[in-house]
Order: structure tokens, then sequence, then C-alpha cells
């Protein structure tokens, strides 16, 4: 009778030891994003927040999101880059918590690979942990998954989740919009965290394009364009609204700009944005003329070039222009919001994108 080897763990994939590597090698990171309100350290069964820091509100309202940054993984994973996805998830959860005004407190990430890399595993974590410091936000927890058999060795997924807290008179929102607001338009840093399902298969299926291929209408590879991180507004949000007064926020994610606008408006009202007072980056024109996309399934694909949306009154245009000037935040006036009676309410596009 031959000798057989008893089952373990390990032997099934999932090796305990390289976890524990990666999060020695992750701590650094996590402690850059401390807030005093944040208690004990990194490898805690749960983050603890002191809540007390709430007592200088009086009525606090708590605002939770929780996203993914999409297939842009696959780009990351293909160009063996891990220390920017991070700071897509961030901005993907805590954009969305500040669009009502909130603060963003702190996070948690999910991250879900095939084999534990533990250098790997750190460089998505302090993708995180700087995308924390730029929203203002503390990581206070997460957890690493192994999934042999499920995810192959170099495949990974991440997904996080926020709170931040605002003021409830001070609650952002449609409620807030009336007629003649401006829409003011933010740049984006490029794609975002959004549409790389159509991006990839435009441009890396169908065309058959290189990540490491030099693209001269981009000015860089194709790959350092399709990974260049998702631009954090919360920050530059909480600041136009102690600057300004701002009726809502809209952050332009999946769905494109029309679509996520219109989930702020108002029954009655309508926003129009003129698409002639901008011009999409490169890569927007890159991904509709390879792949002969119609405009319209752009638009509601991509940002094509604007990351957030502020609505404001009227009088609030130049001090908030200013404002976001002062913060290097790219920013126009794109629309109003008009008062379109018994006809159809919500959000569009019109005229043709200068350039």
């Amino acid at each position: 009778m031959s000798e057989t080897t008893g089952a373990s763990y390990a032997a099934a994939g999932v090796d305990i030891e390289a976890g524990d590597r990666a999060v020695e090698l992750m701590k650094e990171w996590v402690k850059k994003t401390q807030r005093p309100e944040v208690l004990g350290g990194l490898g805690g069964f749960a983050g603890l927040f002191d809540a007390s820091a709430l007592k200088r509100y009086e009525r606090p309202l708590l605002a939770s999101a929780t996203d993914g940054v999409g297939t842009k993984v696959d780009v990351a994973r293909r160009m063996g880059v891990y220390d920017t996805i991070g700071h897509d998830l961030v901005a993907m959860v805590m954009d969305d918590i500040v669009v009502c005004g909130a603060e963003p407190l702190f996070m948690t990430d999910y991250i879900c690979v095939g084999k534990v890399h533990p250098e790997r595993v750190a460089a998505i974590v302090k993708g995180i942990a700087e995308g924390c410091v730029l929203a203002g936000c503390a990581l206070v927890g997460g957890e690493t998954a192994e999934h042999p058999g499920l995810l192959g060795a170099d495949d990974f997924d991440v997904a996080g989740a926020g709170t931040g807290v605002v003021e409830a008179d001070r609650l952002l929102g449609a409620d807030r919009i009336r007629t003649g607001d401006a829409v003011i338009a933010m740049a984006s840093s490029g794609l975002h965290s959004n549409g790389y399902s159509l991006v990839r298969h435009v441009l890396l299926d169908r065309a058959g394009l290189a990540l490491e291929a030099e693209v001269a209408e981009l000015g860089r590879t194709l790959g350092e364009e399709l990974l260049e991180p998702t631009k954090i507004y919360s920050l530059d949000c909480l600041a136009l609204t102690r600057t300004a007064e701002v009726h809502a926020f809209s952050h332009i994610t999946g769905g494109g700009l029309a679509a996520n606008l219109a989930r702020v408006i108002p029954d009655g009202l309508h926003a129009t944005v003129d698409r002639s007072t901008w011009t999409p980056g490169a890569i927007f024109d890159l991904v509709g003329r390879t792949g002969n996309v119609e405009r319209l399934e752009l638009e509601k694909t991509l940002n094509m070039g604007v990351g957030m949306m502020a609505i404001v009154p009227q009088e609030s245009v130049e001090v908030s222009l200013t404002a976001l000037a002062d913060r290097g935040v790219d920013a126009w006036v794109a629309g109003e919001i008009t008062d379109r009676g018994d006809r159809e309410t919500g959000a569009e596009l019109v005229g043709d994108y200068a350039g």
C-alpha cells in the first residue's frame, strides 16, 4: 500500500506566510493615512474610528459607498504596474461620497488574488494609501484573499468601501437645485476607471495595439495612458463648499456625463451641457476613431474629459471657478439648469465639441 501525503492549505494553493509578509510590507503605507480619530493599528479584526469626533455636528449624517475599478485591473496586470490601481479605487469610492457634501472619514479595502505575491499586494495598498491621503481619509483595515483555482496566479481584483459625514442641513442634492443654476465641469485626468471593457475591446483586442507602443497623439505609451490614475476630487469639492454656495455635485462615472448628471436633477428641471465648451482628450478620439464608435455610444460609456460637475447659483460662478483654479483644478462653465415644464426632464449634451 503506497503512502499518501495528507492534504494541507498550502497544498491547496494558499500561502499564509506570504499573506503575513504582505501585511508587514503594507504597514508603513497604511500609517501614512492615519487621522487622529483612528484607534489601534493594522492587523486587528476590525478598524476602529472614534465616533466622539462627530459630537461637533448637530445632526451628523453618515454617507457610505462601495466600488471597484472594473477591468482596468487587467491593464495593470498586463503592464506589471500595481501601485496606481489603488489610487483609482479611492477615487471611485470617495468621490461618490463627497457628492452629497460629506467629508471622507475612513475606508477599507478588499484585494482578491490568485496567488499572494507580497510585493505586489503591498504595491496595491501603497496606491490605496496614497489615494486616501489625497482624499483626506484614513485606511483603517482591509482583507487580502487568495483564491487559487478560481483566479490565475497573476490575476487580481480590488474593491473598497468608505464612510463620510455631513451635517444634515448642509446635505447637497437635487432639492437645492434651481432654475438658472450654472453647471461647472471639472476636467478628468483621462479615462478614469470606467468603460475599460469597451476600451480594451477596441484598442487591444480588435486593433491589436501593444500597451508598450508609443502613441504620438497621446505623447506616451498606450499603457501609460490607460493606467493614468483617476483624479480624486474630494478635497477640492469640500474646499469649494466652504468658499461658495454649491447646490449639488455629480461624479461622472459609469454611464457617462448625461446619465450621471441626471441623477441629481429634480423633477421639472433640466440640465443642458454644451459640448463646445471643451475638447475631450486624445484618448477619447483614439477609442472612437479606432473602433468606429458612435459619439453617443462613447458618451454613455466614457467621461469624455469631465470627471466631476458642480451645480451652483449664477452668483457663485466666478468665485467657484477662482477657488477651483487656485487648487489647480481645470474647470469651466459647461451648461445651465432650465425649467422644461411638463417636458421630459434630466440632462442632455448639445452642440459639437471644440477643436
